[in-house]
């Protein structure tokens, strides 16, 4: 999708260099070396979603190979909820040093200043931006013994009966679509918050719900096994492992909700961070695509073939995305305490 250059000058872009430039200004404060010298103990990261998810399964990749890159050990610590704040918080609040880090799911600190009523932190200064790494298709499943077996199905169903539909992240573009949808459609759907990909796949495999979402590392097994079945792809292009299932666009469905809620994990790290070691992380990232087989076998599992994205295409990518995600939960009143 080509972006917009306008849109590169919005206030949520001006945000972001002021962040950086915080940055800029806190490394200065720092002896000269405190890029060179790192790391020299082990390095943290915090993962915002739980295990058996596209943002744990990378977190612990990129860990693995950092840890081979940089001669130390870098360890993954889950901390779901909160709409990923708990774990946004915990790294915020840390010493910007490079030691402890954060990998959420980017639509979580941008849904989080209109969907929280009281953020613990501010996602635009308190995290400094770094590296993102696409998920892949994410793809609509439902229950195999649910009766709709179509999109079109489910949407005809929803009307005359609610559908009960998992999210995995409070916030998340898939549960703006849903709010979307049932405005287009009149369809009843009733969203299940869950921490993450993983335990709402068991509720949906038990029946427990209809209906969820998530990257074909997430599902896929599930799809091998036959225990849900596939209905639209909600974010990214049509793929070969899963032939015939639409988009929302080629179901005739159109809009900001359907086009532009792109998700990643992206990595952060707390705002003031050195430039020099923000810098060595995102060649970090850059470089395990090509370099570690780990990373190699998360994103076959995802079917991502995208570049990461770092430095100015990372900060347009925040411009376009972070301001639809926020617009949209204004205009669908969405709010979670």
């Amino acid at each position: 999708m080509p972006f917009d250059s306008e849109r590169l000058h919005s206030a949520l872009g001006r945000r972001h260099l002021l962040a950086l430039g915080a940055a800029s200004l806190a490394a200065h404060a720092l002896p000269a070396n405190a890029g060179d010298a790192w790391p020299t103990r082990p390095i943290r990261i915090v993962a915002g979603q739980a295990p058996g998810s596209s943002n744990d399964s990378t977190a612990r990749a990129f860990a693995d190979y950092a840890s081979q890159k940089l001669g130390v050990p870098v360890v993954v610590e889950n901390k779901p909820g909160g709409g990923g704040m708990i774990a946004a918080e915990n790294v915020a609040r840390s010493a910007p040093d490079g030691y402890t880090l954060l990998i959420s799911l980017h639509s979580q600190p941008a849904q989080a200043p209109v969907l929280l009523k009281k953020p613990p932190i501010d996602t635009d200064r308190d995290l400094l931006p770094i590296a993102a790494m696409g998920v892949g298709p994410v793809v609509g499943v439902v229950n195999k013994d649910f009766p709709a077996r179509t999109l079109e199905e489910v949407i005809a169903y929803s009307k005359k009966k609610p559908v009960n539909i998992g999210n995995y992240s409070i916030g998340s573009g898939w549960q703006l679509m849903l709010a979307q949808l049932a405005k287009d459609t009149g369809g009843q759907f009733n969203v299940v918050n869950y921490k993450g990909t993983g335990a709402m796949l068991m509720d949906l495999y038990a029946g427990t719900i209809d209906m969820g979402a998530g990257s074909l590392a997430g599902v896929g097994a599930g799809l091998d096994k036959g225990a849900i079945r596939p209905v639209v792809i909600t974010v990214g292009e049509r793929s070969g492992r899963l032939p015939g299932i639409p988009r929302w666009v080629d179901a005739g469905f159109k809009g900001p909700a359907y086009e532009d809620l792109a998700e990643c994990n992206m990595l952060f790290a707390p705002a003031g961070t050195p430039p020099e070691i923000a810098r060595r992380l995102a060649d970090l990232m850059v470089s395990s695509v090509s370099e570690s087989p780990r990373i190699k076998t998360v994103r076959e599992a995802l079917h991502e073939e995208g570049p990461i994205l770092t430095g100015e295409p990372l900060r347009q990518f925040i411009d376009r995305t972070w301001p639809s995600y926020r617009r949209m939960t204004r205009e669908l009143n969405l709010k979670v305490d």
